[in-house]
């Protein structure tokens, strides 16, 4: 039998959007994709679907983190606030997953979300607070992926779009992925059936790599039923 994996949907005025590339990805690993809408019935939402996708987004309000905008106008004129119905939504299915132990992947501002939901923050602006950082607002760079039990190891070149970075690691969170600058590029929780975060764009790519971060994910849905 297929898993249930919910995915999270991004906000745009009176419409919620994802883009495709999250939905076949779980398709293709042998899951069967929902959207989650932001809701109130999070606890009746995390008995029903195996695995919580936390997709891509833009920035995360600092107050999360317990933080002011850094750098005043200048990240202010950078930072787009994802709208607080979906991050308070996401904050509270992800709580309820964690109670029932099932399967949770965080990509990119999911990442993000998932570092500050375990009392972790975040760099508001790397070029702003790491001048010395690659470029990590498009295009391709090299991440190291150290051993762990959860996704292969070794050098990988990734596709990446983001301007915010994991900072402090949330508490019982592991970095297990860096860039030549030293950003936490992917982070899990040892003592978990499945708990990954990814700050690269698996969906983005057929390779084998990102591939395999789906099909684990689903068949540690599946291994929950």
């Amino acid at each position: 039998m297929r898993p249930l994996i919910g995915i999270t949907t991004g906000i745009d005025g009176d419409y919620l959007k994802l883009r495709r590339q999250y939905a076949d990805a779980v398709e293709n690993a042998g899951a069967c994709a929902v959207l989650l809408s932001p809701s109130k019935n999070t606890e009746f939402l995390a008995l029903k679907i195996d695995g919580l996708l936390i997709s891509g987004g833009d920035d995360l309000k600092p107050s999360y983190y317990k933080e002011e905008m850094a750098g005043g106008d200048q990240v202010s004129a950078i930072m787009k606030i994802v709208d607080k119905s979906r991050s308070d939504f996401e904050l509270a299915v992800l709580q309820e997953m964690i109670k029932l132990k099932k399967p949770v992947l965080g990509i990119c501002y999911g990442m993000q979300l998932i570092n500050v939901a375990f009392g972790g923050n975040l760099y508001q602006d790397i070029k702003l607070q790491i001048p010395l950082a690659i470029e990590h607002r498009k295009g391709y760079h090299i991440i190291r992926v150290n051993s762990n039990n959860l996704i292969e190891n070794g050098e990988f070149s990734v596709d990446t779009s983001h301007h915010q970075a994991v900072k402090v690691l949330g508490r019982d969170l592991k970095a297990v992925a860096f860039s030549a600058d030293n950003i936490i590029e992917a982070l899990y929780m040892e003592d978990y059936p499945f708990l990954l975060g990814v700050q690269w764009h698996p969906e983005r790519s057929m390779e084998d790599f990102s591939s395999n971060i789906f099909r684990i994910f689903t068949e540690a849905s599946v291994a929950g039923k």
